[in-house]
């Protein structure tokens, strides 16, 4: 009798939380959301990836879809050059504030600096802008904005985190971009170790923003990447593929082969 009336109670525990524990497992498990596969038969860049030229007397970064290594990928070439590979962004951050991608560097810069203007180059960099309601800006910032964009254009973003391969600061250093204090910098690689191979990087875009910024309403509006040799005028071949969103606690959807 004990235990059939244990056996009911189960029935009744189950048919009471069942639907709740499954609904509230399928909200946890979000879609992964690609954005930036590169799969094409031809060199041209696939829609919606336009290059973006932030000054017009730079040459540009050269950009081509390619296979490398069998995978799916854009190709950057630098020499002396800035321009980013850039997307309209439109992504549920509370859902998926991860960022997953892949990418390669075929060597280190040697005269590159994040902490100075004249050495604002980076092998690699995955870049990942912000808009914020203007309530969230005051009154200064929004006049410092507003300036930058009358000299620089609309690229100015209210935020920004740059993932970047930097040459000579330890993984994991942060700090503002020598230029703009709107714009954060993140290494996430450094030095030749894992050079001439994919490597695979995970990061929480949401929680790196609000590292730099505070806790604030964060809306994702474009993502980018680049090799950026202009101030120093050195030469870099790069790679990206795979760029996608997960959830929080969801793994990133790799295909096979790249170096953790």
């Amino acid at each position: 009798m004990k235990r059939r009336w244990h056996s009911i109670r189960h029935k009744a525990l189950v048919l009471s939380v069942g639907p709740a524990w499954v609904a509230l497992a399928t909200a946890a498990a979000a879609t992964p959301v690609h954005v930036g596969s590169f799969a094409t038969d031809s060199e041209a860049l696939p829609s919606p990836w336009q290059v973006v030229r932030l000054d017009q007397r730079v040459p540009a970064t050269r950009y081509r879809a390619t296979r490398w290594d069998g995978r799916a990928a854009v190709e950057a070439t630098a020499d002396g050059s800035m321009a980013l590979l850039a997307r309209p962004l439109t992504v549920d951050l509370q859902a998926t504030p991860v960022l997953c991608w892949l990418w390669r560097v075929e060597g280190a810069l040697q005269k590159a600096d994040l902490r100075q203007k004249a050495g604002d180059d980076y092998a690699a960099r995955v870049y990942v802008t912000f808009s914020l309601p203007p309530q969230a800006l005051d009154l200064g910032l929004r006049m410092k904005l507003a300036l930058g964009r009358s000299l620089y254009g609309a690229s100015v973003p209210d935020a920004a985190v740059n993932y970047v391969w930097d040459n000579k600061h330890p993984v994991g250093t942060r700090a503002f971009n020598a230029y703009t204090d709107r714009a954060a910098m993140v290494v996430q690689r450094s030095g030749k170790e894992q050079t001439g191979r994919w490597v695979s990087e995970r990061a929480n875009v949401v929680a790196d923003a609000t590292k730099a910024f505070g806790p604030l309403p964060f809306t994702a509006s474009q993502l980018a990447v680049a090799s950026d040799t202009d101030n120093t005028g050195e030469q870099m071949r790069a790679g990206f593929a795979e760029l996608h969103f997960v959830g929080a606690d969801e793994p990133c959807q790799f295909s096979a082969g790249a170096a953790p």
